[in-house]
């Protein structure tokens, strides 16, 4: 069996940004793309200076063919956008997401 996927975006997180996710997490409800992948996604309340994003990097020939293998950042950088610049730059199959989130800033879950 896999490992649990909040567990695997958690570390997922940290690799890519170099920022641990603390605090509780509150699931969305999972997007299924149209290539068929199913995405899930969590909300999380904190503070993350986007400026101090430091991603795990990855080998890749380049340039193509070359023989010259170099390292590259999962990410260049990160941002913080208003909901509707957000909505602009996501993916189109991946905009609920942040209808949800709003939703849940909204009208909060009961505790």
């Amino acid at each position: 069996m896999g490992e649990d996927p909040l567990a695997t975006a958690k570390r997922e997180f940290f690799e890519e940004t170099g920022f641990e996710i603390t605090g509780s997490c509150f699931p969305l409800s999972p997007l299924t793309l149209p290539s068929g992948k199913i995405v899930s996604a969590w909300a999380v309340e904190g503070d993350l200076d986007a400026a101090g994003i430091r991603s795990n990097t990855f080998s890749l020939e380049w340039p193509p063919h070359s023989g010259k293998m170099q390292e590259f950042p999962e990410i260049d950088r990160g941002e913080w956008f208003d909901l509707p610049t957000a909505k602009r730059k996501l993916h189109q199959a991946q905009r609920d997401f942040l209808n949800q989130l709003q939703q849940v800033v909204m009208d909060p879950p009961a505790e």
